[in-house]
């Protein structure tokens, strides 16, 4: 069994996090559709805008007595509806609004996407780490595999233990295997997530699983946040829409009016031009009648009153991210220096420790399985708190409405 490194079917190109970040705020694809949306908005302000069509209209009369044609009648009318009260207005203040929220809610999406962006880089680094751990598991029982061949033919162990590292050694080279296949995955996902996804080549991530240690006062990550987490500005411009909206249903209540001009022309078979002109000017006032069910102005109030319990629900999940981010985050600040003082160190020192009693014939086998299953289990547990402390950071960062980390 020979194995040495990773599958280099792909080009790699190592990117390192802030390269990546901007990659993913200029060619994420779901950000690009997301964008649409203040676009759209952008559009719904200018229908606003528009005022009511006139209309023209043209009509003839033919007069007649029996089979005698005594003459006809050619009108013309242009009917111009009038809006009254600010209705317009009241629509573009709306509009406006609904411009602005959606605006906050795509903040607010880019939010969230510099988490999940952020956590693939971090997935990706940590598969980098244990693909490591797996091929230096993997290297280190194939040396003691292939030493064990040899003694065997001097006769200083047992057929049995041969076999046994032997075994051990093709079992490791399966999870070796597995582990590549995961940080190729990993490499494709943060590919996807820059729009830039190409079939023979990965962005490889160019980082750090380690940093420093930072400390944060949970009061003023609160006070930062209530000025800047994106989903509390869009909240509050979900109360403006409601406030607005409430208007305008109360503006569409108000009539409107029609103003009408007219002019009909008389002719006379005998005559070449028209025998009279007639001129009409006139108003059409509706008759509201559907003034008398103010469902429109109910659902605008019970729009008002949801929009007020949001916001304040949205307050609270505010404080109740920062503190549960909070607590994870310095718990595995924790773990990770239990990690440093004494674990790592322990865990390989024995294994150093099993394998050189092994090649003295002073210890099983066994015994040197175990203890490399034990470094192992450590090394793999260190990189998985490792990348959940990084998590955590960013977790922690996008709960407060900050973003100032680099990995």
């Amino acid at each position: 069994m020979v194995y040495s490194q990773a599958d280099k079917t792909f080009s790699q190109y190592p990117v390192k996090f802030t390269s990546y970040m901007e990659l993913v705020s200029k060619h994420n694809l779901d950000y690009a559709a997301e964008q649409f949306e203040v676009s759209k908005a952008e559009a719904a302000i200018e229908i606003a805008k528009v005022f009511p069509d006139p209309t023209l209209s043209f009509g003839m009369t033919q007069n007649r007595e029996g089979q005698l044609t005594t003459g006809h009648d050619l009108s013309s009318e242009l009917d111009v509806p009038v809006e009254l009260f600010g209705k317009r207005r009241a629509r573009i203040d709306l509009a406006k609004s609904q411009h602005e929220l959606s605006k906050a809610l795509l903040s607010d999406f880019f939010r969230n996407l510099e988490a999940d962006a952020a956590t693939v880089f971090l997935e990706a680094l940590k598969q980098k780490q244990l693909y490591a751990v797996k091929l230096n598991s993997y290297q280190t029982m194939k040396r003691l595999s292939e030493a064990d061949s040899v003694r065997l033919k001097l006769g200083s162990i047992m057929e049995i233990d041969a076999i046994q590292s032997k075994l051990e050694a093709g079992s490791l080279l399966n999870e070796l295997l597995q582990s590549e296949a995961d940080l190729n995955n990993s490499f494709t996902q943060l590919s996807q997530m820059t729009g830039a996804l190409k079939a023979d080549s990965l962005l490889v991530p160019d980082g750090s699983l380690l940093f420093k240690q930072r400390s944060f006062e949970i009061n003023a990550l609160i006070s930062i946040a209530s000025n800047k987490r994106a989903d509390l500005v869009a909240a509050l411009y979900n109360k403006e829409v409601a406030d607005k909206a409430l208007r305008l249903a109360k503006k569409e209540r108000n009539i409107d009016l029609g103003l009408k001009l007219g002019v009909d022309n008389s002719y006379l078979p005998t005559n070449n031009g028209p025998s009279a002109i007639a001129y009409t000017a006139g108003i059409a006032i509706p008759l509201k009648f559907s003034n008398l069910y103010k469902g429109q102005v109910k659902l605008a109030q019970f729009q008002i009153s949801q929009s007020e319990e949001l916001y304040k629900k949205a307050e609270l999940q505010i404080r109740t991210e920062i503190t549960q981010a909070l607590q994870r985050y310095q718990s595995l600040c924790k773990q990770v220096d239990s990690f440093d003082h004494g674990m790592l160190e322990g865990a390989q020192n024995v294994r150093k420790g099993k394998i050189y009693s092994y090649d003295r014939g002073e210890t099983s086998l066994l015994e040197v399985l175990n203890a490399q299953r034990t470094f192992n289990n450590v090394q793999q547990s260190y990189y998985e708190t490792l990348f959940n402390r990084a998590v955590a950071l960013v977790e922690l960062e996008k709960a407060a409405g900050i973003w100032d980390v680099d990995f």
